[in-house]
């Protein structure tokens, strides 16, 4: 195992050098001159000059690559050009309320949707199954943005339960009062393909031949379902949840925006509008880390979940 974790953060070491390169040669080559966007229209040259000097963009690129390697390794990210605050001060003062609306959000989608497609499972071609197929086959098609307006309208407007926006600087009282709201609009959309999904992981399960034995030997339904076919189940969900880990994060943009939460989404979004691109680039880096972390937790786990998987 010690051998294997070794292994696995030695080879992080290209993958994430790829990653800064991908990240430095883009935003060079792509994304404009950052002196021209910050000067505005009405900048003189000899002003544009003087931004491309105190941003040292007139270095070489090669000195540029090592200033930008130095700030991934020591996390010191400098400032950012928009607002002139501490990218790390940034990062450290909006992530709290992203958790604080992402991690019910995490939390809530597995022990729904597991629990929800394992029961839609084992009554397979019911009329209860074929009805929640065609729900959740509704619900997919529906974007989130119908979500977020009936929400806001039905249990806000109307029934005057949360607040439509707002944070403060209570943690208990953004989870209890301005936290459920959005949280219920992202469990919702994220629960119809989810449900979907496992559903089809615990049927391949359930045709194999181990559940015929288990049958065959007068094993309770109930004991077959849960203590077989999920754990046998648990390796691909384990891998939608890796993959789809990151993306959470990224699709915590939208509910920022629309329910006014300072969070690290609604920050990036600001930042690619002001064309701030120390935030962006921190931001970049800082999910394909997360994203390679997410990665090598999930194998780990594989081992815990099923022993007979091998480390190599």
């Amino acid at each position: 195992m010690t051998a294997y974790l070794l292994r696995r953060l030695w080879q992080m070491i290209p993958t994430l050098l790829g990653v800064v390169l991908l990240v430095f040669f883009l935003f060079r080559w792509f994304g404009g001159d950052p002196a021209e966007i910050l000067g505005g229209q009405n900048a003189s040259a000899d002003q544009i000059q003087a931004i491309r000097e105190q941003l040292g963009l007139n270095r070489p690129v090669w000195e540029q690559l090592l200033i930008f390697l130095k700030q991934i390794v020591t996390f010191n990210w400098g400032h950012s050009w928009a607002t002139n605050e501490s990218v790390a001060t940034l990062f450290a003062t909006r992530l709290p309320a992203t958790l604080t609306v992402m991690l019910p959000i995490l939390v809530l989608e597995v022990l729904l949707a597991i629990p929800f497609a394992l029961a839609v499972a084992a009554v397979r071609g019911s009329l209860t199954d074929r009805a929640v197929m065609v729900l959740s086959t509704v619900a997919v098609s529906i974007s989130l943005l119908v979500y977020v307006i009936v929400g806001q309208y039905f249990f806000a407007f109307r029934l005057g339960w949360f607040p439509v926006q707002g944070w403060s600087g209570s943690t208990w009282t953004n989870l209890t009062t301005y936290a459920p709201l959005p949280v219920m609009v992202a469990v919702a959309v994220a629960l119809a393909p989810y449900t979907r999904l496992y559903r089809s992981f615990f049927l391949d399960e359930i045709g194999h031949d181990y559940v015929r034995t288990a049958r065959a030997k007068g094993l309770p339904e109930r004991r077959i379902l849960l203590r077989h076919v999920l754990r046998n189940a648990m390796i691909p969900i384990l891998t939608n949840i890796s993959v789809a880990l990151p993306g959470v994060f990224v699709g915590s943009f939208l509910l920022e925006v629309f329910f006014s939460i300072p969070g690290l989404g609604r920050e990036l979004l600001l930042a690619v509008n002001r064309s701030d691109y120390p935030v962006i680039q921190a931001f970049a880096i800082y999910l394909a880390m997360l994203t390679m972390v997410i990665n090598l937790l999930t194998d780990l786990l594989y081992k815990a979940v099923d022993p007979r998987v091998v480390l190599k």
